[in-house]
Protein backbone atom coordinates (compact mmCIF):
# COMPACT_ATOMS: atom_id res chain seq x y z
CA UNK A 1 0.00 0.00 0.00
CA UNK A 2 1.56 3.32 -1.03
CA UNK A 3 1.96 6.38 1.12
CA UNK A 4 -0.05 9.39 -0.38
CA UNK A 5 2.00 12.38 1.76
CA UNK A 6 0.09 15.77 1.47
CA UNK A 7 0.83 19.65 2.14
CA UNK A 8 4.39 18.94 0.74
CA UNK A 9 6.44 22.48 0.41
CA UNK A 10 8.59 23.42 -2.32
CA UNK A 11 10.00 25.31 -5.06
CA UNK A 12 7.20 25.54 -7.58
CA UNK A 13 9.48 24.07 -10.52
CA UNK A 14 10.70 21.70 -7.93
CA UNK A 15 12.47 18.41 -9.83
CA UNK A 16 12.15 15.41 -8.94
CA UNK A 17 15.12 14.41 -7.02
CA UNK A 18 14.20 17.44 -4.63
CA UNK A 19 11.01 16.27 -3.98
CA UNK A 20 12.42 13.11 -3.14
CA UNK A 21 14.58 14.68 -1.03
CA UNK A 22 11.31 16.50 1.09
CA UNK A 23 9.49 13.35 1.46
CA UNK A 24 12.09 11.56 2.85
CA UNK A 25 12.61 14.45 5.39
CA UNK A 26 8.95 13.99 5.60
CA UNK A 27 9.55 10.38 6.82
CA UNK A 28 12.35 10.65 9.43
CA UNK A 29 15.37 11.00 6.63
CA UNK A 30 16.02 7.55 6.23
CA UNK A 31 13.39 6.13 4.20
CA UNK A 32 14.31 4.78 0.85
CA UNK A 33 12.01 5.44 -1.90
CA UNK A 34 11.29 3.66 -4.83
CA UNK A 35 8.75 5.48 -7.05
CA UNK A 36 7.30 9.31 -6.13
CA UNK A 37 4.93 10.45 -8.12
CA UNK A 38 3.14 13.87 -8.26
CA UNK A 39 -0.92 13.91 -7.07
CA UNK A 40 -1.74 17.10 -7.02
CA UNK A 41 0.20 20.89 -7.27
CA UNK A 42 -0.98 24.10 -6.24
CA UNK A 43 0.44 26.99 -5.71
CA UNK A 44 0.54 29.43 -2.32
CA UNK A 45 1.33 33.07 -3.60
CA UNK A 46 -0.29 34.79 -0.20
CA UNK A 47 3.44 35.71 1.17
CA UNK A 48 4.72 37.56 -2.48
CA UNK A 49 8.24 37.66 -1.47
CA UNK A 50 8.34 33.59 -0.91
CA UNK A 51 5.79 32.09 -3.69
CA UNK A 52 6.06 28.62 -3.20
CA UNK A 53 4.51 25.39 -4.68
CA UNK A 54 2.41 22.50 -2.59
CA UNK A 55 2.60 18.98 -3.48
CA UNK A 56 0.23 15.79 -2.81
CA UNK A 57 2.38 13.06 -3.27
CA UNK A 58 2.08 9.24 -3.60
CA UNK A 59 5.38 7.27 -2.39
CA UNK A 60 6.32 3.78 -2.70
CA UNK A 61 8.80 3.12 0.15
CA UNK A 62 10.43 -0.09 1.46
CA UNK A 63 9.54 -1.45 4.86
CA UNK A 64 6.69 0.26 4.64
CA UNK A 65 5.03 -1.62 7.59
CA UNK A 66 7.94 -0.87 9.82
CA UNK A 67 8.24 3.14 8.54
CA UNK A 68 4.26 3.98 9.24
CA UNK A 69 4.63 1.89 12.76
CA UNK A 70 7.21 4.59 13.78
CA UNK A 71 5.71 7.24 12.04
CA UNK A 72 3.98 10.07 14.28
CA UNK A 73 0.05 10.18 13.46
CA UNK A 74 -0.77 13.11 11.34
CA UNK A 75 -3.49 14.43 8.98
CA UNK A 76 -0.73 14.88 6.34
CA UNK A 77 0.08 11.06 5.66
CA UNK A 78 -2.09 7.76 5.00
CA UNK A 79 -1.71 4.61 3.39
CA UNK A 80 -3.64 4.17 0.78
CA UNK A 81 -4.71 1.18 -1.69
CA UNK A 82 -3.35 1.36 -5.28
CA UNK A 83 -6.40 2.47 -7.52
CA UNK A 84 -7.35 -0.42 -10.01
CA UNK A 85 -7.64 0.24 -13.59
CA UNK A 86 -11.29 0.84 -14.76
CA UNK A 87 -12.66 -2.17 -16.47
CA UNK A 88 -15.90 -2.65 -18.90
CA UNK A 89 -17.64 -5.77 -19.87
CA UNK A 90 -19.50 -5.63 -23.13
CA UNK A 91 -22.73 -5.18 -23.13
CA UNK A 92 -25.27 -6.98 -25.80
CA UNK A 93 -26.29 -4.00 -27.85
CA UNK A 94 -26.14 -4.24 -31.22
CA UNK A 95 -28.71 -1.19 -32.36
CA UNK A 96 -26.69 2.15 -32.67
CA UNK A 97 -26.98 5.33 -29.94
CA UNK A 98 -27.67 8.12 -31.89
CA UNK A 99 -25.45 11.55 -30.30
CA UNK A 100 -26.42 14.84 -31.69
CA UNK A 101 -24.01 16.78 -30.74
CA UNK A 102 -20.02 16.36 -30.97
CA UNK A 103 -19.01 18.72 -27.48
CA UNK A 104 -17.28 17.32 -24.61
CA UNK A 105 -20.45 15.46 -23.68
CA UNK A 106 -21.19 14.30 -26.87
CA UNK A 107 -17.91 13.02 -27.35
CA UNK A 108 -17.14 10.94 -23.98
CA UNK A 109 -20.89 9.85 -24.52
CA UNK A 110 -19.35 7.88 -27.42
CA UNK A 111 -16.50 7.31 -25.80
CA UNK A 112 -18.29 5.25 -22.81
CA UNK A 113 -20.35 3.69 -24.89
CA UNK A 114 -17.49 2.47 -27.13
CA UNK A 115 -15.59 1.10 -23.71
CA UNK A 116 -19.08 -0.90 -22.91
CA UNK A 117 -19.02 -2.23 -26.22
CA UNK A 118 -22.00 -0.05 -27.40
CA UNK A 119 -21.79 1.06 -30.88
CA UNK A 120 -22.91 4.67 -32.10
CA UNK A 121 -23.44 7.16 -33.83
CA UNK A 122 -22.65 11.13 -33.70
CA UNK A 123 -24.37 13.95 -35.44
CA UNK A 124 -22.57 17.10 -35.42
CA UNK A 125 -24.51 20.31 -37.43
CA UNK A 126 -21.29 22.14 -37.93
CA UNK A 127 -17.70 20.95 -38.83
CA UNK A 128 -14.75 19.23 -38.33
CA UNK A 129 -12.18 21.25 -36.47
CA UNK A 130 -9.48 21.93 -39.20
CA UNK A 131 -12.49 23.40 -41.37
CA UNK A 132 -14.21 25.23 -38.45
CA UNK A 133 -11.08 26.89 -38.00
CA UNK A 134 -10.91 28.22 -41.33
CA UNK A 135 -14.37 29.31 -41.20
CA UNK A 136 -14.21 31.08 -37.37
CA UNK A 137 -10.92 32.99 -38.94
CA UNK A 138 -12.65 34.27 -42.00
CA UNK A 139 -15.30 35.79 -39.11
CA UNK A 140 -12.74 37.20 -36.97
CA UNK A 141 -10.68 38.65 -39.86
CA UNK A 142 -13.51 39.80 -42.08
CA UNK A 143 -16.77 39.71 -40.17
CA UNK A 144 -18.20 36.58 -42.36
CA UNK A 145 -20.60 34.42 -40.28
CA UNK A 146 -21.13 31.20 -40.48
CA UNK A 147 -24.15 30.11 -38.67
CA UNK A 148 -23.24 26.33 -38.70
CA UNK A 149 -19.36 26.23 -38.10
CA UNK A 150 -18.13 28.92 -35.90
CA UNK A 151 -17.51 29.74 -32.11
CA UNK A 152 -20.32 27.51 -30.44
CA UNK A 153 -21.14 25.02 -33.31
CA UNK A 154 -18.57 22.38 -34.51
CA UNK A 155 -16.40 19.60 -33.83
CA UNK A 156 -15.70 20.03 -30.17
CA UNK A 157 -18.72 22.12 -29.31
CA UNK A 158 -17.48 25.90 -27.81
CA UNK A 159 -15.03 24.63 -25.09
CA UNK A 160 -12.93 24.13 -28.47
CA UNK A 161 -12.40 28.10 -28.61
CA UNK A 162 -11.55 28.25 -24.61
CA UNK A 163 -8.94 28.38 -22.60
CA UNK A 164 -9.69 24.37 -22.25
CA UNK A 165 -9.93 24.40 -18.41
CA UNK A 166 -10.31 21.44 -16.84
CA UNK A 167 -11.78 22.15 -13.75
CA UNK A 168 -14.94 21.10 -11.76
CA UNK A 169 -16.43 21.28 -8.68
CA UNK A 170 -18.22 18.14 -8.34
CA UNK A 171 -16.30 15.32 -6.94
CA UNK A 172 -16.57 12.35 -9.36
CA UNK A 173 -14.54 9.10 -9.29
CA UNK A 174 -14.65 9.54 -13.24
CA UNK A 175 -12.84 12.77 -13.25
CA UNK A 176 -9.55 10.80 -13.50
CA UNK A 177 -11.10 8.77 -16.30
CA UNK A 178 -11.51 11.78 -17.95
CA UNK A 179 -8.41 13.27 -17.55
CA UNK A 180 -6.97 10.09 -18.64
CA UNK A 181 -8.41 9.96 -22.22
CA UNK A 182 -7.46 13.60 -22.56
CA UNK A 183 -4.03 12.65 -21.72
CA UNK A 184 -3.91 9.65 -24.37
CA UNK A 185 -4.91 11.61 -27.27
CA UNK A 186 -2.38 14.27 -26.74
CA UNK A 187 -3.12 16.90 -23.55
CA UNK A 188 -0.03 17.47 -21.67
CA UNK A 189 0.42 14.85 -18.89
CA UNK A 190 0.27 17.45 -15.98
CA UNK A 191 -3.25 18.20 -16.19
CA UNK A 192 -3.30 14.68 -13.93
CA UNK A 193 -1.99 16.88 -10.96
CA UNK A 194 -2.61 20.82 -11.76
CA UNK A 195 -4.64 22.10 -9.03
CA UNK A 196 -6.07 24.17 -12.07
CA UNK A 197 -5.52 22.04 -15.12
CA UNK A 198 -6.11 23.62 -18.68
CA UNK A 199 -4.94 22.50 -22.06
CA UNK A 200 -5.61 25.28 -23.85
CA UNK A 201 -6.86 25.98 -27.75
CA UNK A 202 -4.36 25.20 -29.71
CA UNK A 203 -3.62 21.86 -27.53
CA UNK A 204 -7.09 21.29 -27.40
CA UNK A 205 -7.78 21.27 -30.92
CA UNK A 206 -5.12 18.30 -31.61
CA UNK A 207 -6.81 16.25 -28.83
CA UNK A 208 -10.19 17.06 -30.50
CA UNK A 209 -8.69 15.21 -33.67
CA UNK A 210 -7.30 12.54 -31.88
CA UNK A 211 -10.24 11.32 -30.12
CA UNK A 212 -12.82 11.35 -32.89
CA UNK A 213 -10.14 9.70 -34.85
CA UNK A 214 -10.21 6.89 -32.27
CA UNK A 215 -13.87 7.35 -32.18
CA UNK A 216 -14.21 6.41 -35.66
CA UNK A 217 -11.34 3.70 -35.91
CA UNK A 218 -13.14 1.70 -33.43
CA UNK A 219 -16.88 1.75 -35.52
CA UNK A 220 -18.22 5.31 -34.08
CA UNK A 221 -19.59 6.55 -37.41
CA UNK A 222 -19.33 10.51 -37.21
CA UNK A 223 -21.35 12.81 -39.79
CA UNK A 224 -20.63 16.79 -39.78
CA UNK A 225 -22.70 19.18 -41.55
CA UNK A 226 -25.93 17.06 -40.10
CA UNK A 227 -28.17 19.12 -38.11
CA UNK A 228 -31.29 17.66 -36.61
CA UNK A 229 -34.08 19.78 -37.59
CA UNK A 230 -36.75 17.40 -36.10
CA UNK A 231 -37.37 14.24 -33.94
CA UNK A 232 -39.17 11.14 -34.96
CA UNK A 233 -41.64 10.05 -32.45
CA UNK A 234 -43.82 6.52 -32.14
CA UNK A 235 -45.86 5.66 -29.66
CA UNK A 236 -44.34 8.36 -27.04
CA UNK A 237 -41.12 7.40 -27.51
CA UNK A 238 -37.91 8.18 -29.76
CA UNK A 239 -37.98 6.77 -33.05
CA UNK A 240 -35.04 8.54 -34.84
CA UNK A 241 -34.29 11.91 -36.27
CA UNK A 242 -34.55 14.32 -39.61
CA UNK A 243 -31.60 15.56 -40.57
CA UNK A 244 -31.87 18.97 -42.51
CA UNK A 245 -30.47 17.43 -45.63
CA UNK A 246 -33.48 15.15 -45.92
CA UNK A 247 -32.24 11.82 -44.37
CA UNK A 248 -34.02 9.99 -41.38
CA UNK A 249 -32.17 8.13 -38.99
CA UNK A 250 -33.64 5.79 -36.92
CA UNK A 251 -32.88 4.69 -33.32
CA UNK A 252 -34.03 3.38 -29.80
CA UNK A 253 -32.22 5.43 -28.00
CA UNK A 254 -31.20 8.93 -28.60
CA UNK A 255 -29.32 11.69 -26.84
CA UNK A 256 -28.95 15.17 -26.60
CA UNK A 257 -25.63 16.54 -26.52
CA UNK A 258 -26.66 19.72 -28.22
CA UNK A 259 -24.86 22.37 -26.39
CA UNK A 260 -26.18 25.70 -25.08
CA UNK A 261 -26.49 27.58 -28.05
CA UNK A 262 -28.98 25.56 -29.73
CA UNK A 263 -31.93 27.61 -29.89
CA UNK A 264 -33.42 26.24 -32.89
CA UNK A 265 -33.28 22.75 -31.33
CA UNK A 266 -34.77 24.54 -28.24
CA UNK A 267 -37.57 25.47 -30.15
CA UNK A 268 -37.81 21.97 -31.88
CA UNK A 269 -38.20 20.38 -28.22
CA UNK A 270 -40.70 23.06 -27.02
CA UNK A 271 -42.70 22.08 -30.28
CA UNK A 272 -42.84 18.76 -29.53
CA UNK A 273 -44.16 18.98 -26.23
CA UNK A 274 -41.00 18.35 -24.46
CA UNK A 275 -40.89 19.25 -20.76
CA UNK A 276 -38.45 22.04 -20.27
CA UNK A 277 -38.44 24.64 -17.17
CA UNK A 278 -36.35 27.83 -16.89
CA UNK A 279 -33.16 28.46 -15.14
CA UNK A 280 -31.06 31.29 -13.96
CA UNK A 281 -28.03 31.94 -16.06
CA UNK A 282 -26.04 35.07 -15.78
CA UNK A 283 -25.35 38.05 -18.14
CA UNK A 284 -22.56 40.45 -18.28
CA UNK A 285 -18.93 41.88 -20.07
CA UNK A 286 -15.66 40.95 -20.74
CA UNK A 287 -13.69 42.65 -18.41
CA UNK A 288 -9.67 43.13 -20.15
CA UNK A 289 -6.51 43.84 -18.43
CA UNK A 290 -2.64 43.77 -19.30
CA UNK A 291 -1.20 40.37 -17.71
CA UNK A 292 1.31 42.46 -16.16
CA UNK A 293 -1.49 44.17 -14.01
CA UNK A 294 -2.90 40.92 -12.51
CA UNK A 295 0.92 39.11 -12.33
CA UNK A 296 1.44 42.29 -9.94
CA UNK A 297 -1.66 42.17 -7.94
CA UNK A 298 -1.72 38.48 -7.53
CA UNK A 299 2.51 37.53 -7.69
CA UNK A 300 3.92 41.29 -7.01
CA UNK A 301 5.67 41.23 -9.94
CA UNK A 302 4.62 41.74 -13.20
CA UNK A 303 6.53 38.66 -15.07
CA UNK A 304 7.51 35.36 -12.85
CA UNK A 305 9.64 33.31 -15.04
CA UNK A 306 7.93 30.17 -12.41
CA UNK A 307 4.54 31.02 -12.54
CA UNK A 308 2.88 31.79 -16.12
CA UNK A 309 0.44 34.51 -16.10
CA UNK A 310 -1.47 34.83 -12.82
CA UNK A 311 -5.22 34.02 -12.78
CA UNK A 312 -7.95 34.78 -10.68
CA UNK A 313 -11.94 34.10 -9.18
CA UNK A 314 -14.14 36.38 -7.86
CA UNK A 315 -17.34 36.80 -6.40
CA UNK A 316 -19.55 39.09 -5.15
CA UNK A 317 -23.21 38.99 -3.75
CA UNK A 318 -25.60 41.55 -2.67
CA UNK A 319 -27.46 40.33 0.60
CA UNK A 320 -30.06 42.59 0.34
CA UNK A 321 -31.53 41.45 -2.93
CA UNK A 322 -29.62 38.28 -3.67
CA UNK A 323 -28.27 39.26 -7.13
CA UNK A 324 -24.19 38.26 -7.24
CA UNK A 325 -21.81 39.25 -10.00
CA UNK A 326 -19.02 36.85 -10.75
CA UNK A 327 -15.61 36.22 -13.00
CA UNK A 328 -16.07 33.43 -15.00
CA UNK A 329 -14.21 31.13 -17.43
CA UNK A 330 -10.91 33.47 -17.24
CA UNK A 331 -8.21 33.17 -19.45
CA UNK A 332 -4.71 34.40 -18.52
CA UNK A 333 -2.97 35.05 -20.99
CA UNK A 334 -5.84 34.93 -23.65
CA UNK A 335 -7.62 37.09 -26.00
CA UNK A 336 -11.58 38.45 -25.72
CA UNK A 337 -13.18 36.95 -29.18
CA UNK A 338 -16.03 36.78 -31.10
CA UNK A 339 -18.86 34.00 -30.26
CA UNK A 340 -21.77 34.72 -32.64
CA UNK A 341 -23.80 31.80 -33.96
CA UNK A 342 -26.94 33.44 -35.12
CA UNK A 343 -26.73 36.85 -37.72
CA UNK A 344 -27.00 39.98 -36.18
CA UNK A 345 -25.95 39.66 -33.27
CA UNK A 346 -22.92 40.09 -31.02
CA UNK A 347 -21.27 37.57 -28.66
CA UNK A 348 -18.12 38.05 -26.39
CA UNK A 349 -16.28 34.99 -25.18
CA UNK A 350 -12.69 34.13 -24.01
CA UNK A 351 -9.72 32.36 -25.48
CA UNK A 352 -6.31 31.13 -24.55
CA UNK A 353 -3.39 29.01 -26.29
CA UNK A 354 -1.54 26.51 -24.22
CA UNK A 355 1.60 29.27 -23.15
CA UNK A 356 -1.22 32.00 -21.91
CA UNK A 357 1.18 34.47 -23.65
CA UNK A 358 -0.73 36.96 -25.47
CA UNK A 359 0.03 39.57 -23.09
CA UNK A 360 -3.72 40.07 -21.64
CA UNK A 361 -6.04 38.61 -19.08
CA UNK A 362 -9.57 38.78 -20.04
CA UNK A 363 -12.59 37.45 -18.38
CA UNK A 364 -16.00 37.43 -17.84
CA UNK A 365 -17.56 39.94 -15.31
CA UNK A 366 -21.53 38.44 -14.83
CA UNK A 367 -24.15 39.22 -13.04
CA UNK A 368 -26.70 36.63 -11.99
CA UNK A 369 -30.15 36.58 -13.83
CA UNK A 370 -33.76 35.17 -12.33
CA UNK A 371 -36.58 33.98 -14.52
CA UNK A 372 -38.54 37.04 -13.02
CA UNK A 373 -35.84 39.23 -14.77
CA UNK A 374 -37.43 38.64 -18.13
CA UNK A 375 -40.13 38.17 -20.06
CA UNK A 376 -41.50 34.29 -18.36
CA UNK A 377 -44.54 33.58 -21.17
CA UNK A 378 -42.97 30.38 -21.63
CA UNK A 379 -40.17 28.37 -21.07
CA UNK A 380 -37.96 30.17 -23.91
CA UNK A 381 -38.27 33.82 -22.31
CA UNK A 382 -34.43 33.22 -21.36
CA UNK A 383 -33.23 32.57 -24.51
CA UNK A 384 -35.45 35.88 -25.98
CA UNK A 385 -33.85 37.90 -23.10
CA UNK A 386 -30.08 37.00 -24.67
CA UNK A 387 -30.95 37.35 -28.65
CA UNK A 388 -32.21 40.88 -27.31
CA UNK A 389 -29.10 42.09 -25.38
CA UNK A 390 -27.18 40.47 -28.29
CA UNK A 391 -29.00 42.70 -31.25
CA UNK A 392 -28.54 45.40 -28.95
CA UNK A 393 -24.58 45.09 -29.09
CA UNK A 394 -24.43 44.47 -32.44
CA UNK A 395 -26.30 47.51 -33.29
CA UNK A 396 -24.73 49.56 -31.20
CA UNK A 397 -21.56 49.20 -32.73
CA UNK A 398 -22.07 49.52 -36.08
CA UNK A 399 -23.57 46.55 -37.32
CA UNK A 400 -20.22 44.83 -38.91
CA UNK A 401 -20.22 42.49 -36.07
CA UNK A 402 -17.71 44.89 -33.91
CA UNK A 403 -18.05 45.25 -30.36
CA UNK A 404 -19.25 47.73 -28.15
CA UNK A 405 -16.48 48.71 -25.84
CA UNK A 406 -15.60 50.83 -22.63
CA UNK A 407 -13.01 51.46 -20.78
CA UNK A 408 -14.05 50.11 -17.07
CA UNK A 409 -13.29 53.59 -15.50
CA UNK A 410 -15.53 55.87 -17.99
CA UNK A 411 -18.09 52.82 -17.18
CA UNK A 412 -17.93 53.31 -13.75
CA UNK A 413 -17.97 57.17 -13.92
CA UNK A 414 -20.71 57.26 -16.53
CA UNK A 415 -18.41 58.89 -19.18
CA UNK A 416 -17.70 58.68 -22.78
CA UNK A 417 -14.15 57.94 -23.93
CA UNK A 418 -11.97 55.70 -26.18
CA UNK A 419 -11.20 52.32 -24.82
CA UNK A 420 -9.24 49.41 -26.90
CA UNK A 421 -10.05 45.53 -26.57
CA UNK A 422 -8.27 42.68 -27.97
CA UNK A 423 -11.64 41.30 -29.46
CA UNK A 424 -11.77 40.00 -33.14
CA UNK A 425 -12.84 41.25 -35.87
CA UNK A 426 -13.03 45.10 -34.09
CA UNK A 427 -14.54 47.40 -31.70
CA UNK A 428 -16.66 50.52 -31.49
CA UNK A 429 -16.81 52.89 -28.26
CA UNK A 430 -19.58 52.38 -26.68
CA UNK A 431 -21.89 53.44 -23.42
CA UNK A 432 -22.55 50.17 -22.20
CA UNK A 433 -25.59 50.98 -19.90
CA UNK A 434 -27.29 51.67 -23.11
CA UNK A 435 -27.25 48.30 -23.82
CA UNK A 436 -27.47 46.44 -20.72
CA UNK A 437 -30.58 46.30 -18.47
CA UNK A 438 -30.04 48.95 -15.23
CA UNK A 439 -29.77 45.92 -13.05
CA UNK A 440 -27.11 44.27 -14.76
CA UNK A 441 -25.14 47.44 -14.66
CA UNK A 442 -25.77 48.53 -11.21
CA UNK A 443 -24.25 45.03 -10.05
CA UNK A 444 -21.10 45.24 -12.18
CA UNK A 445 -20.54 48.75 -10.61
CA UNK A 446 -20.84 47.40 -7.01
CA UNK A 447 -18.94 44.36 -8.22
CA UNK A 448 -16.16 45.81 -9.75
CA UNK A 449 -15.75 47.90 -6.58
CA UNK A 450 -15.86 45.10 -4.54
CA UNK A 451 -13.42 43.49 -6.90
CA UNK A 452 -10.96 46.06 -6.23
CA UNK A 453 -10.42 45.61 -2.21
CA UNK A 454 -9.77 42.49 -2.84
CA UNK A 455 -7.69 42.91 -5.48
CA UNK A 456 -6.08 46.20 -5.05
CA UNK A 457 -5.68 47.36 -8.55
CA UNK A 458 -8.27 45.79 -10.45
CA UNK A 459 -10.04 48.86 -11.18
CA UNK A 460 -8.11 50.45 -13.66
CA UNK A 461 -7.82 52.68 -16.65
CA UNK A 462 -6.02 49.93 -18.37
CA UNK A 463 -9.13 47.82 -18.16
CA UNK A 464 -11.67 47.99 -20.76
CA UNK A 465 -15.30 46.50 -20.57
CA UNK A 466 -16.31 44.82 -24.31
CA UNK A 467 -20.46 43.63 -24.91
CA UNK A 468 -21.80 41.51 -24.48
CA UNK A 469 -21.20 38.14 -23.09
CA UNK A 470 -24.20 36.33 -22.93
CA UNK A 471 -23.23 32.54 -23.46
CA UNK A 472 -22.28 31.78 -19.76
CA UNK A 473 -24.65 28.64 -19.70
CA UNK A 474 -28.23 27.42 -21.13
CA UNK A 475 -31.24 29.25 -20.36
CA UNK A 476 -33.30 26.51 -19.63
CA UNK A 477 -33.13 22.48 -18.22
CA UNK A 478 -34.41 19.65 -20.47
CA UNK A 479 -36.14 17.83 -17.52
CA UNK A 480 -34.75 14.24 -17.02
CA UNK A 481 -36.16 11.72 -14.62
CA UNK A 482 -33.83 9.24 -11.94
CA UNK A 483 -33.29 7.22 -14.87
CA UNK A 484 -31.81 10.42 -17.15
CA UNK A 485 -34.35 10.28 -19.81
CA UNK A 486 -37.13 13.01 -20.63
CA UNK A 487 -39.71 12.91 -18.48
CA UNK A 488 -41.72 13.49 -20.98
CA UNK A 489 -40.35 11.32 -24.17
CA UNK A 490 -38.83 7.61 -23.31
CA UNK A 491 -35.75 6.90 -24.75
CA UNK A 492 -34.73 10.83 -24.89
CA UNK A 493 -31.62 11.44 -22.58
CA UNK A 494 -30.87 15.40 -22.60
CA UNK A 495 -26.98 16.05 -21.37
CA UNK A 496 -24.20 18.13 -20.94
CA UNK A 497 -24.06 22.17 -20.89
CA UNK A 498 -27.26 22.20 -23.32
CA UNK A 499 -29.89 20.15 -21.11
CA UNK A 500 -28.59 22.49 -18.08
CA UNK A 501 -26.79 20.07 -16.52
CA UNK A 502 -23.11 21.12 -16.70
CA UNK A 503 -21.58 23.83 -16.65
CA UNK A 504 -18.09 23.47 -18.76
CA UNK A 505 -15.28 20.96 -20.25
CA UNK A 506 -15.15 18.32 -17.72
CA UNK A 507 -18.83 18.70 -16.12
CA UNK A 508 -19.94 18.38 -19.68
CA UNK A 509 -17.65 15.38 -20.28
CA UNK A 510 -18.80 13.48 -16.97
CA UNK A 511 -22.76 13.97 -17.78
CA UNK A 512 -21.81 12.42 -21.17
CA UNK A 513 -20.47 9.39 -19.14
CA UNK A 514 -23.39 9.59 -16.38
CA UNK A 515 -26.00 8.88 -19.61
CA UNK A 516 -23.20 6.33 -21.53
CA UNK A 517 -23.20 4.04 -18.39
CA UNK A 518 -27.05 4.67 -18.22
CA UNK A 519 -27.70 3.48 -21.18
CA UNK A 520 -25.31 0.54 -20.68
CA UNK A 521 -26.58 -0.60 -17.85
CA UNK A 522 -30.20 -1.50 -19.72
CA UNK A 523 -28.46 -3.84 -21.97
CA UNK A 524 -27.52 -7.39 -20.79
CA UNK A 525 -23.73 -8.99 -20.67
CA UNK A 526 -22.76 -9.90 -24.01
CA UNK A 527 -22.19 -13.97 -23.75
Amino acid sequence: MPLLIRNIHAAVDADHQTLVKCVQLFLGGTACIQTLQVVRKAIDARKKHNIIGVYTLLADVVDEDLLCKNLPQSPHWERVTAASPVCFVPRAMDERVIIVGMGPAGMFCALRLMAHGIPSTILERGRAVHERVQDVSAFWRDGLLNQESNVQFGEGGAGTFSDGKLTCRVRDPNSSWVLDQLVRYGAPQEIRYQAKPHIGTDRLRSVVTCLREHLVAQGCEVHFNSRVDDILMEAGAVRGVLIADGRELLCQRLVLAIGHSARDSYRMLFDHGVVMESKPFAIGVRVEHPQSVINTIQYGIATHPQLGSAEYALTWNDVMSGRSCYSFCMCPGGLVIAGSSEEGMVVTNGMSNHARSSGFANSALVVSVRPSDFDGKDVLGGVRFQQDLERRAFHAAGTSYAAPVQNMMDFLKKKKGSATSSYRPGTTPCELRSILPPFITQALVDGITSFDKKMRGFKTVEASLTAVETRTSAPVRIVRGENHESLSHAKLYPCGEGAGYAGGIMSAALDGIRIADTIAATAPLRT
